[in-house]
């Protein structure tokens, strides 16, 4: 009879393989590990580096895209296989992914930030100044011009002025520079939530969430109420689904679905009061800061609310939306409404509304922009064609809420055409579940032993996937970093305009394209020549003098008058084709050999007019012609 082995002394490890010996050193770590473990620190100072070979004033067609270094596009690729290994591995660690896709949003989206001394984008410091302003008024701010709109919608204003106070900065500008790159880090959390409602493997859920971001070219994530109204929208989507019970459906499925999948189907026990009424802040907070948002969150509940066992959930939270929603507009918001209903009801009728603005331009955009429009739409092309076949592929994904959410918003622009926007809102709305999607067929794990051979292409086949996915973000994402980007010499110019302009000046632009240019606008006007009537812009390319001139008659200027051109509004022009791409040299050498106006500040990049003649006839007010907005102003108030 064999006597039963001695219990192993506490502390002694039993679970060494049999082939190692009492004197056996620690097993070496794995190629696998070493390639998790190297290839995020290596990527971020290949990255740091690349970034010191940057020069900005070689961008050409497509912007960023042209000057960055070799070593920047190895870094990405190095980041994208570090993911792509340790998310294949036999155990999966959060706290390497959650470095992994950090890592992304700092060498994707802090680049421009690390790149540029001023905040980048013509909005955002337009935001900025709008907080200010706020600040300023202690709320609403009186005589806000064409900016009339975020008086009535100033949840984001109010917020980041509570910030402001709380944190005694002085202004929003210290914190709008990186606003991006921390916006995408915060949205980390609720997608990881949402996720978290339709399955229980991390994996999927990581690589849902790494996809999200490798795929968001619209680049609707700098200091703006978007970016607010959008983080409420997945927080609000991701705690409605997270009320839904987990329940299968009778009877195995066809394809199983992975460890712990789920289907928004019956209902766990209702609501309980406290996060219900934490939902209902949320979207109070949401209805206040933006005019498109909340209508897609109703449309995402509606949609969520279609089938009957999920209704006691979602009827109470899309009631309380539809009533916040229609008591705002019927208060707060009833000057604008007033003022657009028959814009929004001519655009409803309107198939062309949709076109993208270089289509109504008189210019035509440049060579490489064709191309990034390309590449963009192919990109949204095939994460939702990948999406739709998940949907046929991955059977477990049809018993979620995932099909609702990816078809929500695709209705939205044959009802209104937001400026031109609303297809790729509607794409950005989309793409949460659709990246669910889109990792769950692409990202599936396990095989039989002797399919290996299947595992390793479907390896190599998503590695090559998803770099395929950042190469058509950074087309998006960077192609019109020309416009997009001011130097510190636009910069100067307009201080210098607001040193010195006294309250009650015009201020006159070609373009809007210019840094911090809404300074004090509740004590200035402005008017933006390529946002007049088509008329107006055509006599201002065939003779720029008589178009300026006639821009600012139709103001009718009580005060000093003031042109700013700059490089920027140059390559607007060139880059969408707004207007003809010399319009703005044409026009500052139109006004340099004239009498009416006077160079006060001019420097490389940017050069500030004064008018002297305001008694020349060509000044005096035609009151027949008014200035208009283009479409997409008056439908969203300027909000891109």
């Amino acid at each position: 009879m064999t006597r039963p082995a001695a219990p192993a002394p506490r502390g002694v490890r039993t679970d060494r393989p049999p082939s190692a010996g009492a004197g056996a050193g620690p097993r070496r770590p794995s190629v696998r590990a070493l390639v998790t473990r190297g290839a995020l620190p290596v990527a971020m100072v290949l990255w740091l580096v690349s970034l010191r070979h940057v020069r900005l004033e070689r961008m050409d067609d497509l912007g960023l895209i042209e000057v960055l270094p070799v070593l920047f596009w190895v870094a990405l690729g190095l980041l994208t296989l570090g993911f792509a290994v340790q998310l294949r591995g036999p155990r999966l660690s959060h706290a390497w992914s959650a470095a992994y896709v950090v890592g992304l949003i700092a060498i994707v989206h802090a680049t421009p930030s690390l790149l540029h001394p001023d905040v980048r984008y013509s909005w955002a410091w337009k935001h900025v100044e709008v907080v200010d302003a706020f600040l300023r008024h202690g709320g609403p701010v009186p005589r806000p011009g064409w900016l009339d709109i975020y008086n009535q919608w100033p949840g984001f204003f109010a917020v980041n002025g509570l910030v402001l106070r709380a944190t005694g900065l002085p202004s929003a500008m210290g914190y709008a520079h990186w606003a991006t790159p921390v916006a995408d880090v915060l949205l980390i959390g609720p997608l990881i939530l949402l996720y978290r409602t339709i399955t229980r493997d991390w994996r999927l859920v990581w690589g849902a969430v790494w996809i999200f971001f490798s795929c968001m070219w619209i680049g609707q994530d700098y200091f703006a109420p978007q970016t607010f109204g959008f983080l409420l929208f997945v927080t609000v989507l991701a705690m409605v689904l997270k009320q839904l019970a987990p329940v299968r459906p009778p009877g195995a499925p066809a394809d199983p679905p992975p460890a712990g999948a789920t289907g928004a189907a019956a209902v766990r026990e209702g609501w309980r009061p406290t996060r219900f009424l934490m939902v209902l802040l949320l979207v109070a907070v949401l209805v206040t800061s933006h005019q498109l948002t909340p209508l897609m969150l109703i449309v995402f509940l509606t949609a969520l609310s279609l089938p009957r066992r999920n209704r006691r959930v979602v009827l109470p939270v899309l009631a309380c939306a539809v009533v916040l929603q229609a008591v705002w507009l019927a208060t707060a918001a009833r000057p604008y409404i007033s003022a657009n209903l028959r814009s929004f009801v001519a655009v409803v009728a309107s198939p062309d509304a949709n076109a993208p603005t270089w289509l109504t331009g008189l210019g035509s955009p440049a060579p490489g922009q064709v191309l990034l429009a390309w590449v963009d739409r192919g990109l949204s092309a095939a994460v939702v064609l990948l999406a739709a076949v998940a949907l046929l592929r991955r059977p477990w994904t049809r018993r979620t809420a995932l099909p609702y959410l990816l078809i929500a918003p695709m209705p939205m622009p044959a009802l209104n055409s937001y400026g031109g926007e609303m297809i790729f809102r509607a794409y950005l709305f989309a793409l949460p579940a659709a990246a669910m999607l889109v990792s769950a067929l692409v990202l599936r794990t396990g095989a039989p032993a002797r399919w290996r051979w299947r595992v390793r292409l479907r390896a190599v086949a998503s590695f090559a996937l998803l770099l395929a996915f950042l190469g058509g973000l950074v087309f998006g994402y960077y192609g019109k970093e020309m416009m997009e980007s001011f130097t510190s010499r636009e910069v100067a110019a307009t201080e210098f305009l607001y040193r010195t302009a006294p309250a009650g000046s015009l201020v006159v632009t070609v373009t809007n394209n210019v840094p911090d240019i809404d300074k004090d606008y509740d004590q200035h006007d402005r008017v933006v020549i390529a946002w007049n009537q088509l008329e107006n812009r055509k006599l201002l390319v065939r003779d720029p003098l008589a178009g300026l001139d006639q821009a600012v008659s139709l103001a009718a200027p009580p005060g000093p008058v003031y042109l700013v051109l700059n490089r920027a509004q140059t390559a607007e022009c060139y880059i969408t084709g707004v207007l003809p791409a010399d319009t703005v040299p044409r026009l500052e050498a139109a006004v340099d050999g004239s009498h009416l106006f006077s160079p006060v500040f001019r420097n490389s990049d940017a050069v500030v007019y004064e008018l002297v003649d305001h008694n020349a006839p060509e000044i005096q007010p035609h009151p027949q012609q008014q200035p208009q907005q283009p479409r997409s102003q008056q439908q969203h108030g300027g909000q891109p």
